[in-house]
């Protein structure tokens, strides 16, 4: 099987969650025994040859894996700049993937924009399957000036959905918004998102803890819902037990001053930031509108029950055996499922942490995911023989 990835960048290259489960996709496929060649960006710094990629993906150098990086095309700050980025970038994907022969095209967001358009142009080229993870565009925004960026990239988000051969979805409200650009059921692929092993911890060392302390993972971007949050704390933090710890790049303009809230800052070694979560009992993810999380997946891997908000899949991830799902932008909601935390006994939270590891060492690790996205890319390639 040949396989083309197209992205709009793998980390560590590019920083995002996008990169990240690019990075993850294309080193356990490979690993699968697929050849991959997979077709990504920088957006800043030099172009990694190729053997660079292998290395820092951890591949093997037998010839089953290629790299084409090529720098992201720049934009000029006006309105709508980012989709003709795009757009140029999926015709420079383009040129460089229709000189190759590939079974499937797996692509990221609008990387396969220009093969899309050539192939309802009757161009002869494999099935091409498409992944724009979170659909936030066609999520409640926190505020106007969000609302009006996203209405732009609806047009372009639902052309590249209609005629794409296949659509990857990670299931929960996310299949739902696919449908509704009018994406027949069968050509929608639900697949959730995964995490490395390497982020487990053991079951036996899920104990409880002497101070219950909640945990805020992530930068400020105002769809994370950290305005709200702070309005409660605000409210909260001296009629409760419980201590938060924030990790990010909080601007200090937005950081509380409560001597039992702590800001650690931007965290990138893994190990420094497990080393924090492991003090912590429950994650906060109060977002107004998400793909599948990252973060949670972290979280609950480390043994962290979670107060997250419905949207995207996050329900496929969140239920109440491990946390809390609330309502977005219902600040009742929130102060309410935080004073069920204070309240919450010893014993009910200890079930709902070790409830949460079981559930993503159980289906969510990126052993089990690739495995279920190879074994839906075959039944593509089968289905479309003459493509």
């Amino acid at each position: 099987m040949r396989l083309a990835i197209l992205t709009d960048g793998v980390f560590p290259y590019v920083i995002g969650g996008m990169q990240k489960h690019s990075f993850y996709l294309t080193k356990f496929l490979v690993e699968l025994g697929v050849d991959v060649t997979l077709y990504h960006c920088v957006t800043q710094g030099e172009i990694p040859t190729e053997s660079q990629v292998i290395e820092d993906l951890s591949l093997p150098s037998d010839g089953q894996f290629k790299s084409e990086c090529i720098p992201f095309p720049k934009g000029n700050g006006l309105p709508g700049h980012y989709i003709r980025s795009n757009y140029l970038y999926s015709i420079q994907q383009g040129k460089k993937i229709q000189k190759e022969s590939f079974d499937l095209i797996y692509a990221k967001g609008f990387a396969a924009w220009h093969l899309i358009d050539q192939k309802k142009k009757k161009a002869k080229l494999p099935p091409i399957a498409v992944n724009f993870h979170g659909y936030e565009m066609f999520q409640p925004a926190a505020d106007f000036k969000t609302k009006l960026q996203r209405y732009l990239l609806r047009g372009p988000v639902k052309f590249n959905n209609r005629h794409a051969d296949y659509v990857f979805s990670y299931g929960g409200k996310i299949t739902t918004i696919i449908e509704s650009l009018g994406v027949p059921t069968n050509r929608i692929i639900d697949i959730p998102t995964g995490i490395a092993s390497s982020w487990l911890k053991s079951k036996d060392q899920i104990l409880p803890q002497p101070k219950v302390k909640l945990m805020f993972l992530g930068r400020y971007e105002r769809r994370k819902g950290i305005e709200e949050l702070n309005e409660v704390l605000e409210e909260l933090m001296d009629q409760v037990d419980f201590e938060v710890d924030f990790v990010g790049p909080i601007p200090a303009s937005k950081r509380l001053k409560h001597s039992k809230i702590t800001y650690h800052g931007e965290i990138k070694d893994q190990q420094k930031l497990q080393e924090i979560m492991d003090k912590c009992s429950v994650l906060l993810c109060p977002s107004h509108s998400e793909g599948m999380p990252n973060v949670i997946m972290e979280g609950m891997a480390r043994g962290l029950a979670v107060l997250a908000t419905d949207v995207g899949a996050v329900s496929i991830q969140v239920d109440q055996n491990v946390g809390w799902l609330i309502e977005p932008a219902k600040k009742e909601d929130l102060i309410k499922s935080l004073q069920e935390i204070d309240c919450c006994s010893s014993e009910d939270l200890l079930s709902k942490r070790q409830a949460a590891h079981d559930k993503i060492a159980s289906r969510f690790t990126w052993e089990q995911i690739s495995k279920q996205t190879l074994e839906e890319m075959q039944t593509v390639i089968k289905l479309n023989p003459e493509a």
